[in-house]
């Protein structure tokens, strides 16, 4: 690869922090942002918890008036994008805007949307559902109205690959600066899917945790007591940027982004492919795109959902892949304090790997007591460590066995 791509900007929106030193810094404490759902009467469902987000105010990022046509998955996307523009001290000016693109994935879009139009359309009838219904809902508008607000007039793409869908964007960011078709890109997922439907359809499928007396403890990936996913709701995005704009603009590098891989289970629509099969060619092809070795890994950022299958079939894909090294790399989830955030979680946790190899500190796995089936490597069980960390992969995989993955070095001049 003839150029390097830096990450200069992160911004969150999560209910860990809305400020990227507080996320960071209860990352590192291992504080749980799990609790109980307020947003509706969860009173009857099978799964009574969520990562959520209570106290956003989309008015301090948009316009009151204007907030109410966008999604909250919407809101959430152009106030992390404000945020990591603002981290990265760049305006997108006329100059540069042609050159500024937009890759943001989101899951499943303006869910709550569509909820309250067709709960309307049934009551009320067809003339009561709102024009805004369909802007407001499709999962495309998240990278379209954060280019709006940013006045990135670049590529602009949205990317719908389950959980895999924000590292996509961020992989696929990378991607389009290193063919020249951009300069700096936007890049990340948003998602905010604690809905009633949401909620219930994960739930009678058994996908989430049902621990109700225990919502900061229900999040426990790779525990042999684990029973299922927090569901969470927020948004991560990163501003990438050629190492040589960077560097003109007198930059602040938190790291840079080497490689990129992805790959298709062809198995099932839900269960991940026996042994983690689509796990290890998705992180081989990561490390192979950056021209490193399997060995020079120092820290995973584990998908580790706290499901039964993911958890040991992604330990199994790491052994297979990595060897004897794979008992000397750092691997922790940091799903057990956020919560899976579905379409989202990969643009939070590339923040956490950038910060992770930045500062040396390895993000704990709370709520780790005794490794399941299959779950015998070092999850960083309950508390930071500080380690020598040169370069980290970000895992993520998603229903349709649709799989993603990130490396993210210490920057170097």
């Amino acid at each position: 690869m003839s150029k390097r791509v830096v990450i200069t900007g992160a911004g969150v929106v999560h209910s860990l922090g809305t400020e990227l030193d507080e996320f960071w810094e209860n990352i590192k404490a291992g504080k749980s942002g799990v609790s109980k759902i307020e947003n509706f009467d969860a009173s009857d469902f099978p799964s009574q918890i969520a990562a959520e987000l209570k106290d956003f105010d989309p008015g301090e990022y948009i316009d009151r008036k204007e907030a109410k046509r966008l999604a909250n998955y919407s809101q959430y996307a152009i106030a992390a994008a404000m945020k990591a523009l603002e981290n990265a001290e760049l305006e997108v000016t006329d100059e540069i805007a042609d050159r500024t693109g937009v890759i943001v994935g989101s899951g499943i879009g303006g869910i709550e949307v569509f909820e309250e139009q067709v709960e309307r359309l049934h009551n009320k009838g067809p003339r009561r559902v709102s024009p805004f219904f369909i802007p407001m809902m499709i999962s495309n508008m998240a990278a379209g109205n954060v280019a709006i607000y940013s006045g990135a007039k670049g590529p602009n793409i949205n990317t719908v690959t389950a959980c895999a869908s924000a590292t996509t964007a961020i992989g696929e960011a990378f991607e389009t600066i290193i063919r020249g078709a951009a300069d700096m890109m936007i890049a990340g997922g948003t998602e905010a899917s604690i809905t009633p439907s949401a909620v219930a359809g994960f739930g009678n499928m058994k996908a989430l945790s049902s621990r109700n007396d225990e919502p900061e403890k229900a999040s426990r990936p790779f525990d042999k007591d684990r029973d299922g996913f927090v569901i969470g709701e927020g948004s991560g995005i990163v501003i990438l940027e050629t190492l040589e704009s960077a560097k003109k603009r007198g930059a602040n590098i938190i790291a840079e982004v080497v490689g990129y891989g992805a790959s298709g289970d062809a198995y099932h629509i839900t269960s991940p492919a026996p042994e983690g099969e689509g796990a290890v060619r998705a992180m081989k092809a990561a490390i192979d795109r950056a021209g490193m070795k399997p060995e020079e890994i120092n820290y995973i950022n584990a998908h580790g959902t706290s499901t039964p299958l993911n958890d040991e079939y992604e330990s199994t894909a790491i052994k297979k892949l990595f060897g004897d090294h794979a008992y000397d790399l750092k691997v922790s989830s940091s799903k057990s304090m956020t919560g899976h955030l579905l379409g989202a979680a990969g643009g939070v946790e590339a923040i956490i790997s950038a910060m992770a190899v930045k500062e040396d500190i390895v993000p704990p796995t709370i709520n780790f007591n005794e490794g399941g089936e299959g779950c015998d490597l070092d999850y960083q069980p309950n508390q930071a460590g500080e380690a020598k960390l040169n370069a980290a992969l970000s895992n993520s995989f998603g229903f349709g066995g649709q799989n993603a993955c990130i490396i993210v070095k210490k920057y170097q001049d």
